[in-house]
Parts: C-alpha cells; structure tokens; sequence
C-alpha cells in the first residue's frame, strides 16, 4: 500500500471511530473501565474513626502525634491494546477480513481512552511478540497506531497467545486494562492467562466470523492453513465429516468460555458481518453496572 493510500484509509478509520467513541462510549467506557487502584494523596492527623491501618509511622514519630496516609482513587489508566496479527485473522466470508474489525474496534477502543485522558500501548503478536508500542496520550499517537494496524505485515503465521500476555506481564509493571483482539483459535493459554488477569484488568475481545462455525456445502475443494500452511482436498458435501468439523468447532468455543471465566476474564463476541457498537456496548454496561 503506497503513502498516499495508507494516509486515506488511515483517515477514513479516524473520522469513523472518532465519532463513534465520542458520541457513542465516552460515558460507557469511563464507568466501565475508570481507575481502579489507590493514589498517596496526602497525610493529616489522625482523627477517630480513621483505618489505624493507615497511619503513617515516619511522620508520626517526627511530630509525636499520630498521622494517616490519605489515598485517592487513580482516575488515569493505561490501555493495552494485544493484537493478534496471526494468519487465521486474515480472514472473512462475509463482510471483511476479521483483521480488518480488529483494526476498527482498536481504533475506537483508543480514541476512547484518549478521551478519558489515558495512555494506549499496543503489542502484536503471533506465535511471538512481533511489535511493542509503548503507552503514550495523544491523537498523534494513536494515528500511529492505526497506521501499523492498517499497514502492518506479519512476520510468522501461527498464534501462540501465552508469549504476549507474558511479554504484558512483564513489561507493564503498573495495573493496566488489556484488550485482548483475538479469534482464539486453537489458543492454549490458560496458565498464562491468569498469570495476567490477576496482574491486569484483562478483556476477550473475541473475533468472529460465521465462516468458521460450518463447513460449507460445496462438494470437493482445497482448503489452505494459513497458519500451517498445510494444503489438503476435503469433502465438505460429506455430512460425517460437516459434523466433526462442528463438533470441533463447539468444543473449542466451550473450552475458551471456560478458560475466560476460570481466570475472570470479561468476554465479547464481535463478528465480521454485524455491528459491533451494541457488543461493545453490552459489555462496557455489564462493567459498568
């Protein structure tokens, strides 16, 4: 994609998800998503009723008089944006490819948070971390972002989800909320998972498309593994093998619910070929309420 092209599309996506983060989920996203640690403040003199668990031991045995620490809530977040760049997001039977959707629901995801004063980072990733974005505030910022997630070229195929939310834990040290864009197939990240959601306020922002549910009546064809790269002929009139491949399907999906909600994860399902907005707008409500 030459300069010219890229600068278009990088505009289009910002005019769009612009106004939808403004007109839409401004209010939803800060009561969704507002601080959630505790600030130093200040200190003053002890007074009954306050947390002796509070006191301030320094500067009471310099004055000989009892002080408490005052906190305050942390109104500023960091957002983690964990981008799967892997070869079964490059695609769609319906609408778009479904790294396209990522592309636009990350790009409302951080013109919401820059609205409400936060910083973005991004990390993309396949079987590896291949890009780290540090967390920074400003339009100028998050044009960059929407430039790489527009323009980016994967380097591998395969999806191993685990090495990016390790990569998360380590690197972000201080408590941050982490959107997770993914289609989480075959995603063997349990462990890792709660690893990062007992560190970071961790979101499953789930990529679907219908294409992946069924096998398609079409009789003989050729069906390419993007992220193997194994090519293979499949009856897909046959109806043994149309049930395996739903079978599979549905044990996959029921694994992930379950590792989501072992781990206290927030999901939401977000497909190619319908409106995102109420999704999204679904779970910033449930986060909210």
């Amino acid at each position: 994609m030459d300069s010219t092209e890229l600068l278009k599309k990088v505009r289009k996506i910002e005019i769009r998800t612009r106004a939808l983060s403004q007109q839409v989920f401004s209010g939803q996203y800060h009561s969704a998503f507002k601080g959630r640690g505790m600030a130093f403040s200040e200190v003053r003199e002890y007074q009954y009723g306050d947390d002796i668990r509070n006191i301030d031991w320094n500067v009471t045995a310099r004055f000989n008089h009892p002080y408490i620490k005052i906190f305050e809530e942390e109104r500023e977040l960091t957002v983690m944006l964990l981008i799967d760049v892997s070869g079964s997001t490059q695609f769609g039977t319906r609408h778009q490819f479904k790294s396209d959707l990522i592309t636009e629901v990350s790009a409302v995801l951080s013109f919401s948070a820059i609205n409400n004063n936060d910083k973005v980072g991004v990390i993309f990733f396949s079987n590896q971390v291949e890009k780290f974005i540090p967390p920074k505030k400003g339009r100028s910022h998050i044009l960059r972002i929407i430039r790489e997630l527009v323009d980016y070229k994967s380097q591998q195929v395969q999806t191993d989800l685990s090495e990016a939310l390790r990569y998360l834990t380590n690197a972000i040290k201080k408590r941050c909320t982490a959107f997770v864009l993914s289609d989480f197939v075959n995603s063997d990240c349990e462990q890792a998972l709660r690893i990062a959601a007992n560190k970071h306020d961790v979101v499953a922002l789930q990529i679907m498309d219908k294409g992946d549910m069924l096998l398609p009546d079409l009789g003989l064809v050729q069906i390419y593994d993007p992220e193997t790269g194994k090519k293979s002929v499949t009856d897909t009139s046959n109806f043994r093998i149309q049930q395996e491949y739903a079978h599979w399907w549905h044990a996959q999906q029921k694994k992930n619910m379950e590792v989501f909600k072992k781990s206290g994860v927030d999901v939401a399902q977000l497909y190619t070929d319908k409106d995102y907005v109420k999704a999204l707008s679904e779970l910033f409500h449930r986060r909210g309420a």
